[in-house]
């Protein structure tokens, strides 16, 4: 059972970061309808007004109460963000809110701070608002995919990148409800937790790979292999026990640490409009902010 302070101090972590991921997910989800569905576009267009608000919402409050090795992991934003925000919103003409980013880069960490008991209610009715939220998300995308999966519904995004963002919002409100329990999120099965992480990665270097100009050769084929890697790393987590995990996690942390590192290439690469793809530079900054929290999670576990 966790304490009120470190309650406060992790919800609004995983808001910081997941609730961000939540209004990106909508934007992606607004841009890949066509006019038929401009319905569906309104309400993806719904979803991330909300999850905007419940992200400023946790920024206002997070200031000096951030542990430093969240703050400093760019999981929460990046160099690019705010660039990357700017240049989706010129070329989708979808409005984003780049104050949230701008308040985000202002943010200090803290050590031991005090947490008093209206910012405990203050954090407990967020995560009442997330977990409402979620739910309300997670049904729209599951009719999405029964959609496109029967063929009644086009979208440019892959039917299996509506699965992904699918299982994103199911963690972000399993990770809600655990918290709401009292359970320490930073001590989850670490087996359960790679596991994952490493499909989130894989499919990650599929759709770029999917994504990328059929020209761009090179970069196509080191996604592949990032894939190929990542699977390979699922499968080794899936012959692990518990008491066995460790051992290849430090082989799991270099190869994301790789990922990581080609991903803020193409990050830079598209939103300078050097690399060839139909990937929003938005998109690039996104993944490379879950890398960077999947790594910032790696790192926890060899300390523990």
């Amino acid at each position: 059972m966790i304490n009120d302070q470190k309650y406060a101090i992790l919800s609004l972590e995983l808001h910081l970061f997941f609730a961000r991921i939540m209004k990106e997910h909508s934007i992606f989800l607004a841009a890949g309808f066509t006019p038929k569905n401009s319905d569906l576009a309104n309400e993806a267009e719904h979803y991330k007004r909300e999850f905007e608000k419940l992200l400023s919402l946790a920024v206002s409050v997070s200031d000096g109460r951030i542990r430093p090795n969240v703050l400093q992991s760019g999981e929460i934003i990046t160099n690019y963000t705010l660039g990357t925000e700017e240049k989706t919103q010129n070329l989708t003409g979808i409005e984003i809110d780049q104050n949230i980013t701008k308040s985000e880069a202002k943010l200090r960490s803290g050590n031991n701070p005090n947490v008093s008991a209206n910012l405990v209610n203050y954090v407990g009715q967020l995560n009442e608002n997330a977990k409402r939220l979620l739910k309300g998300l997670i049904g729209f995308k599951e009719r999405l995919l029964d959609g496109v999966l029967s063929c009644n519904l086009f979208t440019v995004n892959y039917p299996l990148l509506i699965e992904h963002i699918l299982r994103e919002a199911k963690l972000y409100l399993t990770l809600v409800e655990d918290l709401d329990n009292r359970v320490d999120i930073d001590s989850k099965d670490t087996r359960e937790t790679e596991l994952f992480w490493d499909q989130i990665m894989m499919e990650h270097a599929l759709f770029i790979r999917g994504l990328l100009d059929p020209s761009e050769n090179k970069l196509i084929e080191a996604a592949d292999e990032f894939a190929d890697d990542f699977e390979d790393l699922i499968e080794d987590a899936k012959n692990m026990m518990n008491a066995t995990i460790n051992s290849i996690t430090n082989k799991t942390l270099n190869q994301t640490i790789e990922l990581r590192n080609f991903k803020q290439a193409g990050t830079d690469g598209i939103a300078s409009c050097k690399i060839r793809s139909i990937i929003l530079p938005l998109l690039g900054d996104h993944v490379l902010r879950e890398a960077n929290h999947y790594i910032r999670l790696l790192q926890t576990y060899q300390n523990i």
